[in-house]
Formats: C-alpha cells, sequence, structure tokens
C-alpha cells in the first residue's frame, strides 16, 4: 500500500473546521489525528473513521465496510470507510469525524482511566 500525499491533503484540508487535524505515515497508510487523539485511518485512498456502537449505524446504513487490514484475513478494526458524498461534503465529514474523535476519546478514557484527554 502506499500513501497518496494528494489524498491525504485533501482529507486534512476536509477536516480543517475541526481545527488543527494531522496526519501520520503509519503501516504503509496514515493515522488522523487532533490534539494526539487517532480518530481515523487512511488507506487505500479511503479515508476510515473509528466508530462503535453510538454511530456505527451511520456506516452500515450507507453500505460502508469495515477496515480490513489484511484482505486475506477475516480480521477488522474499529474504523469504517467514510462514504464519498461525506468526504466531498466538508460540513457532513466534520460531523462524521466529530462523532469519530467523540468515540476516540471515549475509547482512550477506558484505557487510561484518570488521565484526561482534551
Amino acid at each position: 500500500m502506499s500513501l497518496n500525499k494528494e489524498f491525504v491533503r485533501f482529507v486534512l484540508d476536509q477536516l480543517s473546521p475541526l481545527g488543527p487535524v494531522s496526519s501520520r505515515a503509519m503501516f504503509g497508510g496514515a493515522g488522523v489525528y487532533l490534539n494526539g487523539t487517532i480518530f481515523g485511518l487512511i488507506a487505500y485512498d479511503t479515508l476510515y473513521l473509528k466508530v462503535d456502537d453510538s454511530n456505527r449505524g451511520d456506516y452500515e446504513d450507507a453500505g460502508m465496510e469495515p477496515f480490513r487490514p489484511y484482505e486475506d484475513k477475516v480480521s477488522q478494526m474499529s474504523y469504517y470507510e467514510v462514504p464519498v458524498d461525506v468526504l466531498e461534503d466538508r460540513d457532513d465529514l466534520s460531523d462524521w469525524a466529530r462523532k469519530a474523535l467523540a468515540v476516540a476519546k471515549k475509547g482512550a478514557a477506558r484505557k487510561n482511566p484518570g488521565k484526561k484527554k482534551d
């Protein structure tokens, strides 16, 4: 998997209403972060956002699939593909991303009780 830097720039620009969103290369793709919290992944020119039971239905209703890091394995991660129409609409994407960020913060709080995240 190679990382398309133009796509990464596009995604970060689309997410700019959230604040200082950044990306970090990881395993041939990129993690998407806000204030140190990872809430998205970019792989194969696709944006995936963090999900749990609170927002997974949005993705499933849109027919989206979970991120599977290995095509030949059944394993999946708690990130789902963002629909193209959402990705292209900055306001919609910001709404979906805020939900993903809340999921990520909730998960971080469970892993690190007593440690406060912004």
